[in-house]
């Protein structure tokens, strides 16, 4: 790959108490030293983590691994942006200052190898999302935060552990065509108002759909399927990355209309 690759990836969901939580960790170390020397930014797309509550004095042990592996990334040049996810946007000087992330709290739209791209996680899309998106206003009202913050660390990291993993186990048995296509709806509409790209995530669904000159793809999730995408003169790839082996492409889908 080209030096100037841009990577994009998305929901590993470090932390979440399940039977290859170790595997998923070992392998997104393994990715993002892969990608040191040739990455000129990396673009995170949402629930990296389970979920993130950052007190001044306690950071969970057990995210170090990969924390280290992203400041390495920027002390080598990498630039490293973060779009919160539904799981994790309680960010603070820690993500910020201490490992050199910049943070974007929503959706953006930014120019990359001189395509318009859009970039978002992605929760909240869904039509039948309406009370979600009233409860994601509070949840991250900076007030909410300060106040949820005011609780000793073992229970607010206890309780949010518990409320994450009941979210994904929801969301994991709910995906199905049907909200795909929903998801390939709202990135038609963002292609037609002007975009050349739209990078959407959450779904834990990977897809790269070409509409002519124009690319809808969902990064998947890193959680189990490894998936990642990257950007290299403008044009987009999805792969699955794998240990001791070459990363393997996901091919791309034609829309004719």
């Amino acid at each position: 790959m080209a030096r100037d690759t841009i990577y994009f990836v998305s929901d590993a969901h470090l932390g979440a108490p399940a039977r290859d939580a170790a595997v998923w960790e070992r392998q997104l170390c393994g990715f993002l030293r892969s990608i040191a020397d040739n990455a000129r930014k990396l673009y995170i797309l949402g629930d990296l983590f389970d979920f993130w509550i950052e007190y001044g004095h306690a950071i969970r042990s057990d995210y170090f691994p990969v924390a280290h592996e992203i400041r390495t990334l920027v002390e080598k040049g990498v630039e490293v942006h973060y779009f919160a996810g539904n799981h994790d946007f309680a960010f603070g000087p820690f993500i910020k200052s201490t490992l050199g992330i910049t943070v974007h709290p929503d959706s953006e739209e930014i120019e990359l190898q001189g395509k318009h791209i859009h970039l978002f996680h992605g929760d909240g899309l869904l039509k039948f999302d309406a009370g979600y998106r009233l409860l994601r206003k509070v949840l991250r009202n900076s007030l909410y935060q300060a106040l949820y913050k005011l609780l000793p660390p073992a229970l607010g990291i206890g309780l949010a552990s518990k409320v994450s993993g009941s979210s994904r186990k929801i969301r994991e048995g709910f995906m199905n065509e049907k909200i795909a296509a929903e998801y390939r709806d709202h990135a038609r509409a963002l292609l037609d108002k002007g975009n050349d790209i739209v990078f959407f995530a959450h779904t834990h669904w990977p897809e790269h759909l070409r509409y002519g000159a124009k690319t809808y793809c969902n990064t998947g999730a890193w959680m189990r399927n490894c998936n990642f995408a990257t950007l290299t003169d403008g044009q987009v790839r999805l792969w699955r990355w794998r240990e001791n082996a070459d990363p393997e492409e996901i091919p791309s889908i034609k829309i004719s209309n």
